[in-house]
């Protein structure tokens, strides 16, 4: 059967690197037990790719004819370890892949592998005698740029090959044979080399872990900790597939210990042939990957612990402070994995178990006296994490400067235009969308908010009348009813934002603003409205005050606020005026008041509720 090499390159190593072109390669090499290993490569510059040339040389036993012929066959191997598409991944990134193989001391045999490869074409000849061994030259690459380009690195790349094949060089050391592999680079016509040596490979400890995964196969986990520089830091977390080394999730970059190297290499023969055909994933199912890093990750832990014990006390501080920013989680956190994981892993994972037992009891037609108590504390969770994000929107708010726009701001106290309108029947919904508590907590009753939408949808619903047109827009319109049977007559507030740093006239158009709003708005006075509040909210400075202190009076606050009571002509046949109130309020004070609220608030409810938290939830992962 023949087969479309073009079409299989595009089929299996879709998603590769330039990477796999060495792993590929020395691990051919390791296969015909080469001792000696060297790649050269070479280009004009690391940006100019089309001169980049590759070449890898090794002492192994060559292309005898019997590994010509599996060479030349896809999918042709010896054991399962093997998965006999490796070489295409040659052809990913070189055009011409010419191969010089030395064998059985007087042979030599010929060829260029490309996507038009057939396996009679080849050169075999008669040589004087000669070591064994085999030269690929790469060239031509085929793309553009290099992915990075510290795959041209000598450095990089010796790091890269030792992750890919530590396992391998592990237990060769443990043979007792030489391996060298040296790598040497000229970009630019500046030189650079790097070898690798099974000196590279520490001394390993050996510990066997306990699986339930699997009741034959046993797992062993060999492992080496050092010390090191003390702002440099080393992590491998791998399982050994095939004698090849497949990366495991198990400490996240974030948690690495600095100032430490450290190994850590799982062996089983559970493992064997359970990678796919690239070698760039394993063949595991979701629960028995999820199962393995449970017990890798358990074991890591404990040796790490045992070997730096300062890592258990930060552990413990980390989950303090978890708990101590997001008490409604308390008890849902992974304790165990807390200081390996990634943070924000730990964090998804507690919401999830919180909206899981939130669940639980809400589908539950009838509670018994545990689900009763445990729906008690899931409230006051679910309080708390409300306080939460209202204090974060306080820190949010503190933080805004005169660079951030009006909009920026006025976002933060609601969303705005298409969904920034919220009905008492959706109050739950838009809970975190809405926050008219930055005012007063009393604004949370409203019948409805309107947040920069269209005066005239307010006065329609006022007046249920769908057909008044008014494209002003306040800010901010909250509307309000004391008779719930037939929400009329209503009181009103209306809003007017201006950002940090606006000028003195800018600040000033607010209260225009106000005005503006209050002649069509007293239209309803007596009628469908019975009380209405105008706020101004802006950033005070000395001469916005000196402006104010003429005609509002300072009121009592523990802010800075002003009030002018001023008449509002509302018609001119007849005659008509109308009284209203104009607050202007230090965009600070709002702030500062809604902080003393909400501080409050938080430090009962933390209090109260770690008091009565103190026995961790047993929660599986």
């Amino acid at each position: 059967m023949k087969v479309k090499l073009g079409q299989a390159i595009k089929m299996f190593f879709g998603n590769s690197s330039l990477e796999m072109v060495y792993f590929e390669a020395i691990a051919n090499a390791l296969d015909a037990n080469a001792k000696i290993i060297n790649i050269n490569i070479s280009t004009k510059t690391a940006n100019i790719t089309n001169t980049l040339k590759v070449e890898i040389i090794d002492d192994g036993e060559g292309f005898t004819d019997e590994r010509y012929k599996k060479f030349s066959n896809l999918f042709d191997v010896e054991e399962s370890s093997h998965k006999g598409i490796g070489r295409l991944v040659f052809l990913c990134y070189f055009k011409k892949v010419k191969v010089i193989s030395n064998y059985e001391n007087t042979m030599k045999r010929e060829f260029e592998f490309n996507e038009e490869f057939k396996e009679e074409n080849n050169l075999v000849s008669k040589v004087t005698k000669k070591k064994s061994g085999t030269h690929f030259i790469m060239s031509e690459y085929t793309l553009q740029k290099l992915g990075k380009n510290e795959y041209i690195k000598c450095d990089y790349l010796k790091n890269r090959i030792l992750e890919e094949f530590y396992s391998r060089l592990f237990k060769l050391k443990e043979q007792r044979k030489n391996i060298t592999i040296n790598i040497s680079t000229k970009i630019d016509e500046i030189d650079d080399s790097a070898t690798l040596s099974l000196d590279d490979i520490p001394h390993f400890q050996k510990v066997e872990l306990d699986s339930s995964i699997n009741l034959i196969d046993k797992f062993y986990l060999h492992y080496f900790i050092s010390k090191i520089e003390p702002l440099e830091s080393s992590l491998i977390a791998a399982i050994s597939v095939d004698n090849r080394t497949v990366k495991v999730d198990i400490i996240a970059e974030e948690n690495i210990p600095s100032g430490y190297e450290m190994v850590f290499l799982l062996f089983s023969e559970y493992f064997n042939g359970k990678v796919y055909s690239t070698r760039q994933s394993l063949t595991l199912t979701k629960t028995e990957l999820h199962h393995i890093q449970q017990i890798f990750r358990k074991k890591v832990s404990e040796l790490i612990e045992k070997e730096i014990p300062k890592i258990k006390e930060r552990n413990l501080t980390t989950k303090n402070n978890l708990t101590k920013k997001y008490p409604h989680l308390s008890g849902y956190f992974d304790a165990n994995n807390i200081g390996y994981i990634a943070r924000n892993e730990i964090l998804k994972k507690a919401q999830d178990e919180f909206f899981k037992a939130q669940k639980e009891i809400l589908e539950a037609t009838h509670l018994t006296d545990s689900q009763y108590q445990k729906s008690i504390e899931i409230s006051a969770r679910a309080l708390t994490e409300y306080i939460l994000f209202r204090q974060l929107t306080i820190k949010k708010l503190k933080s805004t400067t005169k660079d951030d726009s009006e909009a920026e701001l006025h976002k933060l106290f609601a969303t705005m235009r298409k969904e920034g309108k919220f009905e008492k029947d959706n109050f739950v919904n838009d809970l975190y969308r809405n926050n008219s508590w930055l005012l007063d907590d009393k604004y949370m009753t409203y019948e409805a908010i309107l947040s920069d939408r269209e005066l005239g949808e307010l006065i329609n619903f006022i007046t249920e009348d769908e057909n008044y047109k008014d494209e002003g827009r306040p800010d901010i319109a909250m509307v309000f009813s004391n008779n719930p049977s037939n929400n009329k007559p209503f009181d009103v507030v209306i809003v007017e934002l201006k950002k940090r740093g606006a000028s003195l006239e800018e600040n000033m158009t607010a209260i225009t603003q106000l005005e503006k709003r209050s002649r069509k708005l007293m239209q309803y006075y007596d009628n469908q409205i019975q009380r209405i509040w105008y706020y101004g909210i802006i950033e005070f400075n000395e001469e916005l005050e000196l402006a104010l202190s003429g005609e509002y009076t300072e009121l009592y606050s523990t802010g800075k606020m002003y009030y002018k009571e001023t008449q509002v002509a509302i018609s001119l046949s007849p005659k008509k005026k109308l009284p209203i109130g104009v607050f202007i309020w230090d965009l600070d004070a709002v702030i500062d008041d809604a902080d003393s609220r909400n501080t409050a608030f938080l430090n009962l409810i933390k209090n109260q509720f770690l008091e009565k938290i103190d026995t961790p939830i047993d929660v599986e992962y």
